[in-house]
């Protein structure tokens, strides 16, 4: 078990609710702040793919580094490999508040090594995910409808887990991440 001063922010939901927009507009709205970091993940996707910042990586290079210990915590998911770069133990042992997105397969595994995490779950109502889906048009309607399936199941409950509607405009829910950082919960 990890001993941490810090606190990690687990940030999940599912596909199309605005994980990566709140964490740019959180990243953004926090700039210049040194007690909260968002740290690259690094993906086995080819770079320059658009979304989120991350570090690529080839599938064998991902396997070396998970098995050197070079992340927190991995997983796979959607045929692709992501890591969390250890470096966030510094920061949590410094104080610092380490924000990520993950895969709620890990989350069992994070509340194990960090006892003092939150959870923010991130949802959005199955109008607005289909919306979201359509317009990003990375997906057939097909599996729009099976991902909308999948955040119909999709529910973690538990005394370290904050829900947050994202169904509003943008600028609504980054105040609302943001407000959620800064206060700590």
């Amino acid at each position: 078990m990890s001993a941490t001063r810090g606190r990690l922010v687990l940030v999940t939901g599912p596909s199309g609710v605005g994980k990566d927009s709140l964490l740019d507009g959180a990243r953004a709205a926090l700039a210049g702040r040194d007690d909260i970091v968002f740290p690259r993940r690094v993906i086995t996707r080819a770079a320059g793919l658009g979304g989120e910042d991350y570090i690529s990586v080839s599938e064998s290079d991902f396997a070396t580094m998970a098995a050197s210990g070079a992340f927190a915590l991995h997983w796979p998911a959607h045929g692709l490999h992501y890591g969390i770069p250890a470096s966030i133990d510094a920061d949590l042992a410094a104080g610092r508040q380490v924000v990520v997105n993950v895969s709620r397969a890990v989350i069992d595994q994070a509340r194990a090594k960090y006892p003092n995490l939150l959870v923010l779950a991130i949802n959005a109502s199955p109008d607005v995910l289909r919306a979201r889906l359509q317009k990003r048009g990375r997906e057939s309607a097909a599996d729009i409808e099976e991902r909308l399936q999948r955040a119909a199941a999709y529910r973690l409950e538990g005394p370290d887990v904050v829900q947050l509607n994202n169904d509003g405009p943008l600028t609504e829910g980054i105040a609302a991440f943001v407000a959620l950082l800064e206060n700590r919960c």
